[in-house]
């Protein structure tokens, strides 16, 4: 069975730092790129990065250019996102997908002051 499970969200102020896990089993990890995706309360589903299946590239959305950064552990099926400079426009459910396939449970994060 395939499960993608999230962790590391929770509040955080304005200019803060999180990082985001993916622990990933039952296929194999360094098969499929992977991607973080995060839906506000309210709104749809938006794409925030991606990373190819060796890790070899990566693209991030433009609300978050330059200040999160997707990254891969396929040694450990793992995926991160390190989210930097937040702002309150950050807060959402993060997700980690395969692209195209399965998505985890989600994990909050909220940026208050």
């Amino acid at each position: 069975e395939v499960q993608l499970v999230e962790s590391g969200g929770g509040l955080v102020q304005p200019g803060g730092s999180l990082t985001l896990s993916c622990a990933a089993s039952g296929f194999t990890f360094s098969n499929y790129a992977m991607r973080w995706v995060r839906q506000a309360p309210g709104k749809g589903l938006e794409w925030v990065a991606i990373i190819h299946a060796l890790g070899v590239s990566t693209y991030a959305s433009d609300p978050v250019k330059g200040r999160f950064t997707i990254s891969r552990d396929n040694a450990k099926n793992i995926l991160y996102l390190q989210m930097n400079g937040l702002k309150l426009e950050d807060t959402a459910m993060y997700y980690c997908e395969q692209v195209d396939g399965v998505r985890g449970q989600g994990t909050q994060v909220t940026v208050s002051s």
